[in-house]
């Protein structure tokens, strides 16, 4: 009855890659989600967790040049400046190491280090409104 929208030829390319590029950031991302403890894990220790986000965010900057295409040429800039921003704010966390003062200040971290990738949610939304599945 309903027909889906079918992903246009030219976009079959950019979106394997930025599937790829997705299967870098997540593992890096639930990594860094790791450190906060719960009632039966104490969590993952924070230094540890930052490097692997790290690797994930420089094993994914090589990645996006593959799915940039003018259909989603906005998502992408937007993406890879998210993708700067998270590498510079995680630089930071691990050469300034600031204190984190507990579970608020943990929070804080990976929320402020998680941030900057939202913009990849967007750029899923786009790719699922131009017709993938």
């Amino acid at each position: 009855m309903f027909r889906r929208k079918r992903l246009p030829f030219e976009l079959e390319a950019p979106l394997a890659a930025f599937r790829a590029v997705l299967d870098e950031l997540e593992p890096a991302k639930a990594a860094l989600t790791d450190v906060m403890p719960t009632t039966r894990v104490p969590g993952r220790p924070f230094p540890d967790a930052l490097l692997e986000f790290e690797g994930g965010l420089d094993r994914a900057r090589p990645l996006m040049p593959g799915w940039r295409a003018p259909l989603v040429e906005p998502e992408w800039t937007a993406c890879a400046a998210g993708l700067d921003e998270a590498s510079v704010r995680a630089r930071r966390f691990r050469e300034e190491a600031p204190e984190l003062g507990g579970f608020e200040g943990l929070i804080w971290a990976v929320e402020e280090l998680l941030a900057p990738l939202q913009v990849f949610a967007s750029a899923d939304e786009r790719f699922r409104e131009l017709g993938a599945r």
